[in-house]
Parts: C-alpha cells; sequence; structure tokens
C-alpha cells in the first residue's frame, strides 16, 4: 500500500498575546484549532494558508514567517504533514459565513487554551504556539 500522507497549513495569529482560534465539531465532538486545512490544487502553502483563515475565521491576514513543519498520525492512522505559518491580522468581516462545522473564531491567550474545557483538536494545537514563542521563525522564501 502507499503511503500517501495528507499536505495541510494552518496559522498562528496573534494580537496583544491572544491567539486567533477556531471552535469546530470534529468526529462528534467540539475541539479547538489555529485555523487550518488542507492545500488545495493549483495554490501555494502561503495562499492556502490566508484562505483557510478567512474561511475559518472571518479574517484577512498577512503569512509572515514559517514557524515549522509537522508529522502527525491521527487516531485514524492518517497522517498530516502540517506547514504552520505566522500571519499578522488585517480586516476583519463580521458578516461572512464561516465553513461548515466551525462554531466561531475566538481570541484566547495561551493560559486560557492550557485551561480550556474544550478538547485540542490534537496536541499541535499548543506544540505550533510554542514554537511560534519560543523558537527562531523563518523567511517565507524558504519555501519555492
Amino acid at each position: 500500500m502507499r503511503f500517501k500522507p495528507h499536505l495541510t497549513v494552518a496559522t498562528i495569529v496573534e494580537d496583544s498575546g491572544r491567539f486567533l482560534m477556531v471552535e469546530e465539531r470534529q468526529d462528534g465532538r467540539t475541539v479547538l484549532n489555529q485555523p487550518a486545512g488542507h492545500l488545495e490544487a493549483d495554490e501555494s502553502l502561503i495562499e492556502a494558508a490566508e484562505r483557510e483563515t478567512l474561511e475559518e475565521t472571518g479574517w484577512t491576514v498577512e503569512i509572515t514567517s514559517l514557524v515549522g513543519l509537522y508529522l502527525f498520525t491521527a487516531r485514524n492512522g492518517i497522517t498530516y504533514q502540517r506547514t504552520c505559518f505566522a500571519g499578522r491580522p488585517l480586516a476583519h468581516d463580521a458578516a461572512r459565513v464561516l465553513d461548515e462545522g466551525i462554531i466561531g473564531a475566538h481570541w484566547m491567550t495561551l493560559d486560557q487554551l492550557q485551561n480550556t474545557p474544550t478538547e485540542l483538536r490534537s496536541h499541535l494545537v499548543l506544540d505550533c504556539i510554542r514554537d511560534y514563542l519560543e523558537k527562531p521563525h523563518y523567511p517565507l522564501d524558504l519555501i519555492r
């Protein structure tokens, strides 16, 4: 059987110590995640990150740097390669209809995320934020 990981993007958007998070339904449960999703045909990784952030939160962002690359195997056995970016919020469209399955977008501090009763979609949620806060960011021209 051929190995076919899913290629995904995620965006860390911080404003005044709060992070833009998505509350969504996954497998019958409510979870928190960064704005994230799959790369579509004929778009770049950066375009995918900007699109997913807008579709899931109503926020237009400028992608500013690469935070990291992550491999994750979900409980269902599917492996995901996540390209995580940092982005700067530019404008919010409060009237925008969000993607199906999205309950809402919330600005949350790291403490709130660490102590939330809502489940995180995966350990990558906090891993990416910690890397964003503690590790170097990489220039976007690294991606070709």
